[in-house]
Protein backbone atom coordinates (compact mmCIF):
# COMPACT_ATOMS: atom_id res chain seq x y z
CA UNK A 1 0.00 0.00 0.00
CA UNK A 2 1.33 2.98 -1.47
CA UNK A 3 1.66 5.85 1.92
CA UNK A 4 0.10 9.07 1.33
CA UNK A 5 3.52 10.51 1.88
CA UNK A 6 5.09 8.98 -1.15
CA UNK A 7 2.32 10.28 -3.32
CA UNK A 8 3.19 14.16 -2.45
CA UNK A 9 4.88 15.88 -4.43
CA UNK A 10 8.67 17.52 -3.06
CA UNK A 11 7.52 20.70 -2.92
CA UNK A 12 4.39 19.61 -0.93
CA UNK A 13 6.98 17.43 1.51
CA UNK A 14 8.91 20.35 1.92
CA UNK A 15 5.83 22.21 2.89
CA UNK A 16 5.12 20.23 5.98
CA UNK A 17 8.49 19.91 6.75
CA UNK A 18 8.69 23.25 7.42
CA UNK A 19 5.95 23.47 9.20
CA UNK A 20 6.93 20.87 11.78
CA UNK A 21 10.19 22.59 12.03
CA UNK A 22 7.32 25.74 13.09
CA UNK A 23 9.50 27.41 9.93
CA UNK A 24 7.56 29.26 7.31
CA UNK A 25 9.41 31.21 4.34
CA UNK A 26 11.76 33.55 4.91
CA UNK A 27 10.15 36.72 5.03
CA UNK A 28 11.90 39.93 3.10
CA UNK A 29 13.40 42.85 5.42
CA UNK A 30 11.77 46.34 4.51
CA UNK A 31 12.99 48.20 2.19
CA UNK A 32 15.29 51.61 2.57
CA UNK A 33 16.69 53.81 -0.25
CA UNK A 34 19.93 51.46 -0.56
CA UNK A 35 17.96 48.24 -1.14
CA UNK A 36 15.53 50.09 -3.22
CA UNK A 37 18.32 51.36 -5.76
CA UNK A 38 19.80 47.82 -5.53
CA UNK A 39 16.91 46.31 -6.81
CA UNK A 40 16.43 49.00 -9.61
CA UNK A 41 20.27 47.59 -10.36
CA UNK A 42 19.43 44.48 -10.63
CA UNK A 43 16.19 44.84 -12.63
CA UNK A 44 17.66 46.62 -15.54
CA UNK A 45 20.49 44.67 -15.38
CA UNK A 46 18.50 41.66 -16.31
CA UNK A 47 15.63 43.12 -18.37
CA UNK A 48 15.27 45.44 -21.26
CA UNK A 49 12.85 48.07 -20.11
CA UNK A 50 10.95 51.81 -19.93
CA UNK A 51 10.75 53.75 -17.00
CA UNK A 52 7.44 53.27 -16.49
CA UNK A 53 7.75 49.12 -16.24
CA UNK A 54 10.64 49.95 -13.79
CA UNK A 55 8.48 52.62 -11.97
CA UNK A 56 5.67 49.62 -11.76
CA UNK A 57 8.28 47.34 -10.25
CA UNK A 58 9.48 49.10 -7.91
CA UNK A 59 5.98 50.40 -6.48
CA UNK A 60 4.91 46.56 -6.31
CA UNK A 61 8.23 45.93 -4.31
CA UNK A 62 8.04 48.68 -1.92
CA UNK A 63 3.83 47.48 -1.30
CA UNK A 64 5.07 43.93 -0.52
CA UNK A 65 7.96 44.44 1.85
CA UNK A 66 7.17 47.79 3.58
CA UNK A 67 9.41 50.30 4.54
CA UNK A 68 12.33 49.85 7.01
CA UNK A 69 12.20 51.96 9.93
CA UNK A 70 15.18 54.50 10.51
CA UNK A 71 16.99 54.38 14.27
CA UNK A 72 14.16 56.51 15.77
CA UNK A 73 11.74 54.13 14.11
CA UNK A 74 10.04 56.37 12.15
CA UNK A 75 9.55 55.49 8.23
CA UNK A 76 9.71 57.94 5.26
CA UNK A 77 8.33 57.50 1.49
CA UNK A 78 10.94 56.27 -0.97
CA UNK A 79 11.52 58.31 -4.21
CA UNK A 80 10.70 55.73 -6.55
CA UNK A 81 10.08 58.40 -9.09
CA UNK A 82 13.58 59.79 -7.97
CA UNK A 83 15.46 56.30 -8.93
CA UNK A 84 13.70 56.15 -12.20
CA UNK A 85 14.32 59.90 -13.22
CA UNK A 86 18.63 58.94 -12.15
CA UNK A 87 18.64 55.85 -13.99
CA UNK A 88 16.88 57.71 -17.10
CA UNK A 89 19.66 60.57 -16.87
CA UNK A 90 22.41 57.71 -16.17
CA UNK A 91 21.40 56.03 -19.50
CA UNK A 92 20.50 52.82 -17.85
CA UNK A 93 16.93 53.19 -19.35
CA UNK A 94 15.94 54.68 -22.57
CA UNK A 95 12.52 54.21 -23.60
CA UNK A 96 13.29 55.58 -27.44
CA UNK A 97 15.85 52.16 -27.54
CA UNK A 98 13.44 50.49 -26.27
CA UNK A 99 10.74 51.02 -28.67
CA UNK A 100 12.84 50.94 -31.61
CA UNK A 101 14.35 47.21 -30.38
CA UNK A 102 10.63 46.07 -29.57
CA UNK A 103 9.33 47.27 -32.81
CA UNK A 104 11.97 45.03 -34.84
CA UNK A 105 11.84 42.35 -32.46
CA UNK A 106 7.87 41.81 -33.26
CA UNK A 107 7.92 42.32 -36.83
CA UNK A 108 10.52 40.14 -37.47
CA UNK A 109 8.11 37.70 -35.75
CA UNK A 110 5.44 38.70 -38.05
CA UNK A 111 3.32 40.83 -35.81
CA UNK A 112 2.43 44.28 -37.37
CA UNK A 113 2.00 47.79 -36.47
CA UNK A 114 -1.17 47.54 -34.18
CA UNK A 115 0.55 44.82 -31.75
CA UNK A 116 3.58 47.43 -32.07
CA UNK A 117 1.80 50.04 -30.77
CA UNK A 118 -0.36 47.85 -28.17
CA UNK A 119 2.56 46.22 -26.70
CA UNK A 120 4.72 49.88 -26.29
CA UNK A 121 1.70 51.36 -25.09
CA UNK A 122 1.23 48.82 -22.43
CA UNK A 123 4.99 49.11 -21.38
CA UNK A 124 4.21 53.08 -20.81
CA UNK A 125 6.16 54.42 -24.04
CA UNK A 126 4.71 57.94 -24.55
CA UNK A 127 2.80 58.50 -28.03
CA UNK A 128 5.45 60.20 -29.79
CA UNK A 129 8.40 57.68 -29.32
CA UNK A 130 5.25 55.01 -30.03
CA UNK A 131 4.86 56.93 -33.19
CA UNK A 132 8.39 57.05 -34.02
CA UNK A 133 9.34 53.44 -33.48
CA UNK A 134 6.02 52.40 -35.85
CA UNK A 135 7.21 50.58 -38.60
CA UNK A 136 6.33 51.99 -41.97
CA UNK A 137 4.93 50.42 -44.79
CA UNK A 138 8.13 48.25 -46.22
CA UNK A 139 7.93 46.68 -43.01
CA UNK A 140 4.37 45.97 -42.03
CA UNK A 141 4.27 43.94 -45.31
CA UNK A 142 7.05 41.88 -45.06
CA UNK A 143 5.88 40.89 -41.42
CA UNK A 144 2.62 40.48 -42.94
CA UNK A 145 4.01 38.02 -45.52
CA UNK A 146 6.13 36.58 -43.03
CA UNK A 147 3.14 35.85 -40.25
CA UNK A 148 1.00 34.45 -44.02
CA UNK A 149 3.93 32.20 -44.46
CA UNK A 150 4.16 30.57 -41.37
CA UNK A 151 0.57 29.74 -40.56
CA UNK A 152 0.25 29.13 -44.39
CA UNK A 153 -2.40 31.02 -45.04
CA UNK A 154 -3.53 32.62 -48.64
CA UNK A 155 -0.64 31.41 -51.34
CA UNK A 156 1.26 30.53 -49.08
CA UNK A 157 -0.32 26.45 -48.66
CA UNK A 158 -4.17 26.67 -46.99
CA UNK A 159 -6.11 26.87 -49.61
CA UNK A 160 -10.09 25.33 -49.66
CA UNK A 161 -10.59 21.68 -51.74
CA UNK A 162 -11.79 21.97 -55.17
CA UNK A 163 -14.88 19.93 -53.40
CA UNK A 164 -15.66 22.51 -50.65
CA UNK A 165 -18.87 23.93 -50.76
CA UNK A 166 -18.74 28.08 -50.79
CA UNK A 167 -19.47 28.10 -46.44
CA UNK A 168 -16.26 25.90 -45.92
CA UNK A 169 -14.68 28.50 -47.67
CA UNK A 170 -15.70 31.82 -46.44
CA UNK A 171 -15.18 30.09 -42.83
CA UNK A 172 -11.35 29.16 -43.92
CA UNK A 173 -10.91 33.14 -44.81
CA UNK A 174 -12.36 34.34 -42.18
CA UNK A 175 -10.30 32.49 -39.55
CA UNK A 176 -7.41 33.68 -41.16
CA UNK A 177 -8.48 37.08 -41.68
CA UNK A 178 -8.99 36.95 -37.68
CA UNK A 179 -5.95 35.55 -36.94
CA UNK A 180 -4.06 38.25 -38.66
CA UNK A 181 -5.97 41.26 -37.53
CA UNK A 182 -5.03 39.74 -34.01
CA UNK A 183 -1.52 40.04 -35.01
CA UNK A 184 -1.96 43.69 -35.62
CA UNK A 185 -1.87 44.08 -39.36
CA UNK A 186 -3.81 46.09 -41.36
CA UNK A 187 -7.08 44.91 -43.68
CA UNK A 188 -5.88 46.04 -46.56
CA UNK A 189 -2.38 43.94 -46.33
CA UNK A 190 -4.47 41.13 -44.96
CA UNK A 191 -7.01 41.03 -48.18
CA UNK A 192 -4.42 41.63 -50.63
CA UNK A 193 -2.34 38.52 -49.10
CA UNK A 194 -4.95 36.19 -48.80
CA UNK A 195 -6.34 37.19 -52.39
CA UNK A 196 -3.20 36.67 -54.06
CA UNK A 197 -2.75 34.26 -56.57
CA UNK A 198 1.14 33.19 -55.76
CA UNK A 199 3.70 33.64 -53.75
CA UNK A 200 5.54 35.82 -56.56
CA UNK A 201 2.50 38.15 -56.39
CA UNK A 202 2.78 38.51 -52.89
CA UNK A 203 7.20 39.29 -53.34
CA UNK A 204 6.24 41.62 -55.75
CA UNK A 205 3.72 43.50 -53.35
CA UNK A 206 6.28 43.69 -51.29
CA UNK A 207 9.60 45.05 -53.07
CA UNK A 208 6.79 47.86 -54.28
CA UNK A 209 6.50 48.62 -50.44
CA UNK A 210 10.40 49.03 -50.56
CA UNK A 211 9.62 52.39 -52.22
CA UNK A 212 7.28 54.05 -49.39
CA UNK A 213 8.86 56.46 -47.45
CA UNK A 214 9.24 54.85 -44.16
Amino acid sequence: MVSRESKSSPSERKKRWSEKRGKGPKKKRPLDETSLRDLALSYVARFATTGAKLEQYLARKVRERGVAEDEDGRTRDLDVAGIVTRFIELGYIDDAAYARSKSRDLTARGYGARRVEQTLWAAGVEGGVRSDSAPGESESRRAAALLARKRRFGPFGSRPDEDASSEERHKMREKQVAAMLRAGHLYDHVRFILDAASEDEVEQWIEEGDDYAD
